[in-house]
């Protein structure tokens, strides 16, 4: 192993998974004895991190933050992994977009991303060598934005540093890993008025702009009830080596909860105002055992048994139910071990009709309303009303992209994700997801951890707004 593979998880064990103190119960007796630094001085200050906290004097809200518009937007990209390397690809595909930076704790990786960007007459800084190597990055006066695209651990720190050092912070998700850390976030972007926005690309999706689309134009009618997931069958990438299995199966050893909420949770949140006209009030969380990983471990023996002994505590499948202020309620899962497709549920319904994903699927009350065959909402539509649903609402903001997206990851989400957050710092708008939605879909973590710990009690979830979201208008249609 090399010696920064051996840095970054002796990072990882004292800061983020330490700082969480959550699952010591059914930890190996190694861990659970205190071999990991800090569990036990955070374990006592998790009581508290349903509070909200008061707002620090000289800070301004930014849920509508403006920054003076620009011609050129220069970015910095930490972290050139497989996430950073698709980000750099998109970045380097955007008119008004220079890359001026590259960091990456490996030179082979800077080198790579380097030619990458040569080929598309950029020429950005490259550092690298050594685990804060970013932190030279930062000093360098011709960035205007930091993407983050590293492990977890790393997210909130350097989001912290970017925004003290003048720089608007996009990081990818999960954007923090404890409350503490969400908390960092939002008052070093209240602090610097520095935008902090989440890089959760599934709010970019066709599907999911199409269907925020509808809920913005009323087809749902009353929004009552919203479910959604991260399904993802990642048994054999949490034990290939070298990869981002290396550092992510570490939370499945001591946290029993949803470890990575923010893709299913984005979307269903910005259709359905949470944080802008209604807000998060509490959680239950519940997990099934554990059995799939073990079983992957004991049958396979990965890497010719290297992980042997390994105890994993964090249950297959994490279902958590939280009801809002206005009393809705929403649904996430999490589960990346069962042998199943993929899925994101991403389904919404209200008083004028019902979406289900995975496959697409629509229901509607009244659907003489929109000229349909259908004559009630006892079937789905079928092909031909779908696609007609589909021609009239298809959002703006994709329709104008998809050319330019065809070749982007994921389904040309990747692209009009960046296009789009970028194109709001040229113009100097404020970005579709600020620090408070970073914050709030982040925070499900530990908080859903602590309600499974606590036997599937309730567990309040703070605002992050401190009351702003009753003022917060939703989210418009957004066009380039």
């Amino acid at each position: 192993m090399s010696k920064h593979n051996h840095s970054r998880r002796d990072f990882l064990k004292t800061t983020a998974l330490a700082g969480l103190g959550i699952g010591l119960a059914g930890m190996a007796p190694s861990r659970a004895a205190g071999a990991e630094p800090g569990f036990g001085a955070v374990r006592s200050r998790a009581k508290n991190i349903s509070q909200t906290r008061r707002r620090p004097a000289g800070q301004k809200p930014v849920h509508s933050l403006t920054t003076s518009p620009i011609e050129k937007v220069r970015v910095g990209l930490i972290g050139c992994g497989g996430r950073g390397g698709s980000l750099l690809k998109d970045l380097l595909n955007i008119p008004f977009v220079e890359v001026t930076a590259i960091c990456d704790v490996r030179e082979e990786r800077v080198a790579m991303m380097l030619k990458r960007a040569g080929d598309k007459g950029q020429t950005p800084r490259t550092y690298s060598g050594g685990d804060r190597a970013w932190e030279n990055l930062l000093r360098q006066d011709n960035i205007d934005v930091v993407y983050v695209a590293t492990p977890w651990e790393w997210h909130c720190e350097m989001s912290v540093k970017a925004m003290e050092a003048g720089k608007h912070a996009f990081v990818e998700v999960s954007a923090a890993v404890t409350v503490d850390e969400c908390w960092k976030l939002v008052n070093t972007s209240e602090k610097t008025q520095r935008h902090c926005a989440i890089l959760e690309n599934c709010c970019y999706g066709r599907n999911e702009l199409f269907v925020l689309n509808m809920a913005r134009e009323g087809v749902f009618g009353e929004l009552t009830h919203a479910e959604c997931a991260y399904i993802h069958d990642l048994r054999g990438m949490l034990f290939k080596l070298g990869t981002e299995g290396d550092w992510r199966r570490e939370y499945h050893k001591t946290l029993d909860g949803n470890l990575y909420p923010t893709h299913g949770l984005g979307p269903v949140c910005q259709y359905m105002g949470i944080g802008r006209g209604d807000q998060m009030k509490y959680l239950v969380s519940m997990s099934s055992p554990e059995a799939g990983l073990s079983k992957w471990l004991r049958e396979k023996n990965p890497n010719d048994g290297r992980h042997a002994g390994e105890k994993y505590v964090c249950g297959d499948m994490n279902t958590t139910l939280v009801k809002t202020e206005l009393g809705r309620s929403i649904m996430i899962q999490h589960d990346v071990i069962s042998p199943r497709p993929y899925s994101r549920i991403n389904a919404l319904s209200g008083t004028g009709g019902t979406f289900f994903g995975y496959p697409n699927r629509l229901a509607l009350d009244d659907p003489k309303k929109y000229n349909l065959k259908a004559k009630s909402s006892h079937g789905w539509l079928k092909d031909d009303d779908f696609k007609a649903m589909r021609e009239r609402f298809d959002h703006p903001l994709y329709k104008q992209l998809q050319e330019r997206a065809k070749n982007s990851g994921h389904g040309g989400m990747d692209y009009v994700m960046s296009y789009r957050l970028l194109d709001c710092i040229r113009k100097g708008l404020t970005p579709d997801m600020t620090v408070y939605d970073a914050a709030l879909w982040s925070c499900i973590l530990e908080l859903s951890a602590k309600s499974v710990q606590e036997g599937s009690h309730p567990v309040g979830i703070p605002d992050f707004t401190r009351g702003d979201w009753k003022a917060i208008k939703p989210l418009g249609i957004a066009t380039t």
